[in-house]
């Protein structure tokens, strides 16, 4: 891996990282759908000016359907979970129950398929699921000042609930999406994803208090982290192999935990504990066998 791809790495894995900080700020003045409006809109706005200036067509009709999906399941779904449960569960949290997402998707694709696995891939699953819960407990036990225990376990649920939808999202582009322009794939998405959440976000609570490190939040959050990233992780994609892009999903714990120090929000010896047993279960369960020998 080249140095250029090394720094591409850090500095995606920092802009998705940062995204849980920027929602929980958002927050503060925007309601949850309000926030899944800014991020698909914004991102979405980026991402189809940059197809147009590439002079790339839309996705064929036949794929419509699927891209409505994904739109649902990878944006409009997360997007509001994500803001929604941050209202009561920390950024750094937040980024720790966003990296069971390629576990979900394992265990999904799994389902799907009813094909067997190696050993060291369940014995992974069952690791970063521990590491998450040890994050969960330690903050449900008392880390989380003024917050009721059930309402923060309600805020993991959904969480876990926009996770889950990450993972359903990537099943269904990788069995139905195949050969389609990724970048049309993520401004479909994000199109579709604005269409379906703006007419709830006018029937919904309305945005107040609005400031401007709130609206700088959101917008950076749309621009950045769903517009920005996508172009920078598709051109490490073009540039690197798939493996060295799933360095991203190890990155964000990280990366999520220092920015949630950076805003003062409780981390404790069990937070980075469990950041450390969620990334050795998702490094366990990427371990490919070496080839025999010949």
């Amino acid at each position: 891996m080249s140095t250029r791809t090394v720094l591409q790495i850090l500095l995606l894995s920092a802009i998705w990282g940062v995204s849980f900080l920027l929602i929980r700020i958002a927050g503060e003045s925007f309601p949850p759908l309000w926030i899944a409006v800014m991020r698909s809109g914004l991102g979405g706005l980026l991402l189809w000016t940059v197809l147009l200036l590439q002079g790339k067509r839309p996705a064929a009709r036949q794929h419509l359907p699927y891209l409505l999906l994904v739109g649902l399941f990878n944006n409009a779904i997360p997007f509001t979970c994500f803001a929604w449960g941050e209202q009561v569960v920390p950024s750094n949290t937040a980024s720790v129950l966003n990296a069971t997402t390629p576990i979900w998707t394992l265990l999904i694709g799994l389902a799907v398929t009813r094909k067997g696995t190696r050993g060291n891939v369940l014995a992974g699953v069952a690791l970063g699921f521990a590491g998450v819960v040890m994050v969960v407990l330690h903050q449900s036990n008392g880390a989380v000042a003024d917050v009721p225990r059930a309402m923060f376990l309600r805020g993991v649920a959904l969480i876990s609930c926009g996770a889950l939808g990450y993972a359903i999202a990537s099943v269904i582009a990788k069995a139905k999406l195949q050969g389609v322009d990724p970048m049309v794939i993520a401004a479909s998405q994000l199109g579709s994803a604005f269409l379906m959440v703006t007419p709830l976000a006018f029937a919904g609570p309305m945005p107040s208090h609005i400031r401007a490190a709130t609206l700088g939040a959101a917008a950076v959050l749309g621009f950045a982290g769903s517009g920005i990233a996508y172009l920078l992780f598709f051109h490490v994609l073009s540039t690197s192999s798939a493996t060295h892009a799933v360095a991203v999903t190890y990155l964000l714990p990280l990366w999520g935990v220092f920015w949630g120090f950076v805003a003062h929000e409780p981390i404790g010896v069990w937070t980075f504990a469990g950041v450390v047993v969620t990334i050795a279960g998702l490094a366990l369960m990427n371990l490919r066998p070496k080839p025999a020998a010949a």
